[in-house]
């Protein structure tokens, strides 16, 4: 009874758990006491450096197991750092809506007559796709480099492959047939669909019964402010949960496994580097000096790669956009709150792509012209519905090889969905900054990017 108490009801059955608890609490006594001292981009750097070495200390402990699962002290540490880390994402997930929902009918309701919102919806699904596509590219190029799947020992998978949904049937899960469902399930898209008529509609009502939406539209106005201020407060908590979640990761994933597959992880984080080249070339071209757009862009890639949430990521992203790029709000609101929910550049392009390529070697596939052109056009399509959550990159690897006929081949990836968390770390940090490129570059051109003192070196 005791026994069970502890294991499985405390989680704390062995000294360890202790041990790491504690250790945990101090280092945030460690941030608290240097955190006056630091910017917010240094703290977050400390804290990642603390999570590290934290990690791989848990690792040193437990005498680097093939499987943690397996060691019951461990899976207790992670599960309570989970509480801290997880549970910060939550609250951040927890903003994703009221944010997304009042910010949208903010911007629509307080366009100029002039405005076209079609004009944005257009240019942002663009850019989104085009980047996409770029990096699918890259990523089926860089495959090919690496010859990955050639000579890999192939490693079953117990993660069963999504089943095919047409174009039509995706687009049509997008609409907000039912707005409390798409909330509670994080659809962004329908979210903006729907903010985007109740804008529109304020808009519209508002030459002849100003005097009567008056108080709804003030509601909006004093509603936005609070969940910005909530979103600030929350977000000071970060360098707190980057600890939990980079010791987490390194914690629940073997090095041995890592070894395993190591060409694929160097494969995957050099196309997300070449990637991120060619983002900050386009947010040079469109007047923002690359080291400046780093500098001030720091926190939201920063909690992207220690998240692996692009969504959960979403308040610190328009953040960075609006206080520290210039990006009109709106504007921010409205490309971000797409960007979460397509054409995500690492998981929806680079991964599909660099699986494709794995599992086509593994099976001893011909690749030839017709089928990359087949699986570039398959990728970037397919990213129109797979939204910026932790091991959605699955679904979206399962699609594409569903519309390229090689669903039965989905096994094979088996040793590579193992260490899964460890490549998504990168895909996030390239699926927020494809986003901030993509404003930066629909919100220039249209004019609105206020380069004033927030982007001080406009190259």
């Amino acid at each position: 009874m005791g026994s069970t108490f502890l294991s499985e009801f405390m989680m704390i059955s062995n000294i360890n758990t202790v041990l790491f608890i504690v250790l945990l609490i101090g280092l945030f006594f460690v941030i608290n006491k240097i955190k006056k001292s630091l910017n917010f981009t240094k703290l977050m750097l400390v804290s990642m450096g603390m999570s590290t070495i934290l990690g791989f200390v848990i690792q040193y402990i437990a005498k680097f197991p093939k499987d943690p699962t397996q060691i019951s002290w461990l899976k207790e540490v992670t599960t309570w750092y989970g509480l801290v880390g997880y549970g910060f994402m939550d609250l951040l997930k927890m903003l994703v809506i009221p944010l997304v929902l009042t910010s949208i009918i903010r911007v629509i309701m307080n366009m100029n007559k002039d405005e076209n919102l079609g004009k944005l919806t257009s240019r942002t699904i663009l850019m989104l796709l085009g980047t996409t596509a770029i990096a699918a590219s890259i990523g089926l190029i860089v495959g090919n480099l690496f010859k990955l799947g050639i000579g890999t020992k192939v490693v079953t998978s117990t993660t069963e492959i999504r089943e095919i949904s047409s174009v039509v049937d995706t687009l049509r899960g997008l609409l907000p047939s039912n707005i409390v469902a798409s909330m509670a399930n994080a659809n962004i898209v329908a979210v903006v669909i729907f903010a985007a008529f109740i804008g529109n509609a304020i808009k519209r009502l508002n030459k002849k019964y100003s005097e009567l939406i008056r108080p709804f539209v003030d509601l909006i106005e004093a509603f936005y402010k609070i969940i910005v201020s909530v979103s600030i407060t929350i977000v000071k908590m970060m360098p707190y949960a980057v600890i939990a979640l980079m010791a987490n990761t390194i914690a629940q994933n073997g090095i041995e496994s890592i070894f395993e597959v190591l060409n694929f992880i160097i494969a995957l984080y050099v196309s997300v580097i070449i990637m991120f080249v060619v983002h900050l070339i386009i947010v040079t071209f469109n007047g923002v000096n690359p080291i400046t757009y780093l500098k001030n862009v720091s926190k939201a890639l920063l909690l992207a790669f220690t998240s692996r949430s692009s969504l959960a990521t979403l308040p610190v992203t328009i953040e960075a956009l609006t206080d520290n790029i210039g990006v009109e709000s709106g504007t921010a609101s409205f490309i971000g709150s797409l960007g979460s929910n397509m054409g995500l550049n690492g998981c929806s392009g680079i991964y599909p792509a660099l699986m494709i390529v794995t599992i086509a070697n593994m099976a001893g596939i011909n690749m030839d012209f017709s089928f990359y052109a087949m699986a570039l056009i398959v990728i970037t399509i397919s990213s129109l519905g797979i939204a910026g959550l932790p091991g959605t990159a699955t679904m979206a690897v399962s699609v594409v090889l569903s519309g390229l006929g090689l669903g039965s081949y989905f096994q094979l990836a088996g040793g590579i969905l193992a260490i899964d968390p460890i490549l998504d770390m990168g895909r996030t940090m390239l699926n927020v900054n494809g986003t901030m490129t993509s404003a930066i570059t629909v919100a220039n051109s249209l004019g609105k990017v206020c380069k004033n003192e927030f982007v001080e070196d406009i190259v």
